[in-house]
């Protein structure tokens, strides 16, 4: 008898799961449009009541998501006692968040810019849409293969 190793499972996340696994992260990346050609950029974050909230300085990113054009946030997860992995992409739009007391004594204590430099706005990004999926990792000899077998699979 041959021992195949199982297929990965995945599993679609609904917008609660999305916001559950989103809240025990702070890194992502932020895909925006610059000059019409996609630009990505990695930071930290936090979610804020079905929102996602970061710090920024000013420059390209700014810029780019405050021009109204539509952003997305992609982030994910694993969890390696389980072997699952996770990963939620939010698509909306960005504003510029009002500095009150209550904001800046709340969730802006939780964000901490990780590169130096003065970063002194707070976007929040207000989605149209939340997708998640949920998958087992796939165990590496499934998907390890040599450039011998990839040629040899070419020719048959």
């Amino acid at each position: 008898m041959e021992n195949k190793p199982s297929t990965p499972t995945t599993e679609a996340l609904n917008a609660d799961d999305c916001w559950r696994v989103l809240m025990g992260v702070s890194l992502g990346r932020l895909a925006v449009c610059v000059d019409e050609r996609p630009e990505l950029f990695p930071l930290n974050f936090r979610t804020d009541q079905e929102t996602i909230v970061f710090r920024t300085g000013p420059g390209t990113k700014l810029s780019a998501v405050l021009d109204g054009s539509p952003v997305a946030l992609e982030a994910d997860g694993i969890n390696s006692r389980t072997n699952a992995a996770w990963s939620v992409v939010v698509k909306g739009h960005a504003t510029e968040v009002d500095q009150t007391d209550e904001f800046l004594a709340t969730i802006a204590q939780l964000l901490f810019p990780w590169n130096p430099g003065k970063k002194d706005h707070f976007v929040r990004i207000t989605p149209d849409a939340i997708t998640g999926r949920r998958f087992t990792i796939a165990l590496p000899q499934t998907w390890d293969i040599t450039l011998d077998a990839a040629t040899r699979a070419g020719f048959e």
